[in-house]
């Protein structure tokens, strides 16, 4: 019987491997190490037993997977793990629609625990047109008003034809920095890592007109894998939970 010739794809295996600390958490990890050391040694043996979970969790709350993007430029891809709490249409906040974005929304929020990974991804490729940092309260990050009342810091990615995409990082109850990795006329890939929030927070996505939710409230996403939405598209999807 002659053999069968299959695409590459179906023969090649990917294995997993444990993810990567983040560079920006490697030194929160180290002295999280250095006191579990000191105060097993000195103080208690059941203390420093204590520290040890804390050292772990410090290394998987920064832990920085590799992830698989779709390599479609139509679709808007999650930009953080996490667990979709709203879906609203809204208009642009202030600070994005001064930089040229304008009209009606769908806004998807995408709720971070200290459990989801915190490295944020760009949802399209393009370059970063604006980034805007607004100081504020840190209340929880559930909450609707947070997105007006909390720190915040706005992102908006121009794609080449024109089409824009803006999001944002927002502080939770316990997040107490957000970071950016990129600076604004910087070219980014969709899925490319742009930022970062300690400890605990959201991030909402703002569709634009004709574009609908992919996602439903209650799914958790996975960042630069899960399809929002796909630019063009309104399927009108609903769920149930169960």
């Amino acid at each position: 019987m002659p053999a069968i010739d299959k695409p590459d794809s179906q023969l090649t295996a990917v294995k997993w491997r444990f993810p990567s600390v983040h560079p920006e958490g490697r030194k929160y990890v180290l002295i999280a190490g250095f006191a579990t050391l000191l105060t097993y040694s000195i103080l208690s043996h059941f203390l420093g037993w204590l520290l040890v979970g804390v050292t772990v969790w410090t290394a998987a709350f920064f832990r920085d997977p590799v992830r698989t993007t779709p390599a479609d430029p139509k679709l808007v891809v999650a930009p953080a793990d996490g667990l979709v709490t709203m879906i609203t249409r809204v208009g642009p906040p202030t600070e994005l629609a001064e930089a040229g974005m304008a009209g009606e929304f769908t806004r998807v929020s995408i709720f971070m625990s200290v459990f989801d990974v915190h490295i944020n991804r760009s949802p399209i490729a393009g370059r970063i047109r604006k980034i805007a940092y607004v100081p504020g309260k840190f209340l929880n990050a559930d909450l609707d008003k947070a997105s007006e009342d909390n720190e915040r810091q706005h992102f908006l990615v121009e794609r080449d034809d024109g089409v824009m995409i803006g999001f944002t990082q927002i502080a939770g109850l316990v997040a107490r920095r957000i970071l950016a990795f990129v600076r604004e006329g910087d070219t980014v890939s969709a899925g490319e890592r742009i930022g970062l929030i300690r400890f605990g927070s959201r991030v909402d996505v703002y569709l634009p007109a004709g574009t609908g939710s992919q996602v439903l409230l209650g799914q958790r996403c996975i960042a630069g894998e899960t399809v929002l939405g796909t630019l063009g598209l309104d399927p009108g999807l609903s769920g149930v939970s169960q």
